[in-house]
């Protein structure tokens, strides 16, 4: 059987570049920017400097993410979390901390009673994170 995959495609409204960066920052890879100027250079001069599409792989997680020059069709308007887990304790924590700079903590990262570790956070750019350390 083929294995189906799933990757996050995140909205932004005018700040992904900012956005992207930062997650750049934190899980490391190459980052690859389109504008939408680049694209269709036929746009309106507002949304020239717009990411159309970045993608950031070869790190830690693979991410995709564009500006919703369209916000009032409800893009990123779903409520997602995205989830990262695994059983390198040091690395899971730096990536919890480095993402809840000037965000906000829900849970923070501690022994839950189903036995690993475990917390959540919603990051500067209003994404939530649910982080879960495997106890070994």
């Amino acid at each position: 059987m083929e294995t189906i995959i799933c990757n996050a495609y995140l909205f932004f409204k005018n700040e992904c570049r900012e956005a992207m960066k930062f997650y750049q920052s934190v899980f490391g890879g190459e980052l690859t920017m389109q504008t939408y100027g680049e694209v269709d250079k036929s746009c309106p001069d507002a949304l020239k400097d717009g990411i159309m599409h970045a993608r950031l792989s070869g790190g830690d997680i693979l991410l995709m993410a564009s500006d919703d020059p369209g916000s009032d069709r409800g893009m990123g308007t779903g409520k997602i979390h995205l989830a990262l887990g695994g059983s390198d304790e040091k690395k899971l924590r730096r990536i919890f901390d480095a993402l809840s700079v000037d965000g906000k903590v829900g849970v923070p990262l501690e022994q839950q009673m189903w036995g690993d570790i475990y917390g959540d956070l919603r990051d500067i750019y209003d994404i939530q994170w649910m982080i879960n350390i495997t106890v070994k």
